[in-house]
Formats: C-alpha cells, structure tokens, sequence
C-alpha cells in the first residue's frame, strides 16, 4: 500500500487485508483509519448458494452494495429483487435488510457510510473459529450498532464453506 499522506491512499491488487469468515471472503479496501471516517469499502466472496446474513438493521451506517460477479437476492425492507452483475442496492440506516447468494463464485463491493463495520467482520470470524453461538452474535452485533432482526441461517456461524 502506498500512504501518501494528505494526497490520498493507493491500494494494488493484493495489497488489501483479508478476513476469513467462515463461508465467505471479506477483503477490506479501505476502512476509517484511510478514510478519516469516511467510508469502508470491503468485497466479499460467496461460494454457496442460499448463503448470508440474517436479516438485520445497521444504526450508524448507509449500506450500498455493487454486485461485481454472480448474483444475489436482496431483501431490502419489504422487498425481495434478485441482482445479477453491474447491480447497486442501497440501504439507509435504520432499514431491515439481507441478501442471499444466488449465482456460485458471486462477489460484491460494500461501501459503509459513514465508515463502519469492519471490525464486525474480525470479530464474527473469530467468534466462529471459537465456536461462536447466537447469543454471543448478538453481543457482536450490537458493538457495531446492528440489530439481528431475523433467524440465523444455516451455516452463518460455520467454520465450514
């Protein structure tokens, strides 16, 4: 990476630090340490499909996602839409959302505004290395200002892809 100071941060390809979450791939782009706050901007890689989150609501953060491969199916509200490639979904704060892998091999940017979440990410891939249960998800969820709104699916809080 290279740091110039006040005129910006440059990230090449494999620069970018790399959270394993149980079935899926958080690669962070840019967190609030390069971002003054900002923004976070993390791509995710999901293999299986009918994967992700429960459904959940971020406090303190927008949430937009740009679908870069494969596609998902976004719950947004009331609303259910499959989103192929070239798709962006946005999410204010306080708005119950979720997504479901729809396409094997499917990535995705998310960018969290103002900068958030990221340490979510480190800390549910360390709950799941130790076993992590539900109750203790809900202790995570609520550090970063996320509510759990919904069942947890199958395989979320797996070690296994």
């Amino acid at each position: 990476m290279t740091d110039a100071g006040d005129r910006g941060v440059i990230r090449r390809p494999g620069e970018a630090r790399t959270i394993e979450v149980g079935g899926f791939t958080v690669v962070v782009h840019a967190d609030a340490d390069v971002t003054d706050g900002a923004f976070s901007l993390i791509e995710t890689g999901d293999t299986e499909i009918g994967s992700g989150p429960p459904l959940h609501i971020h406090r303190d953060v927008a949430e937009s996602f740009f679908v870069i491969d494969g596609a998902y199916v976004m719950v947004v509200g009331t609303r259910e839409v499959r989103c192929e490639a070239g798709s962006f979904i946005h999410v204010p704060r306080g708005l119950p959302h979720t997504f479901r892998v729809d396409a094997p091999e499917s990535r995705k940017l998310n960018l969290y505004t103002p900068a958030g979440m990221v340490g979510y990410f480190d800390d549910l891939a360390a709950g799941i290395r130790a076993g992590l249960g539900p109750e203790r998800l809900d202790a995570i969820a609520e550090r970063y200002a996320m509510d759990v709104v919904g069942a947890i699916p199958e395989g979320y809080l797996s070690a296994d892809p």
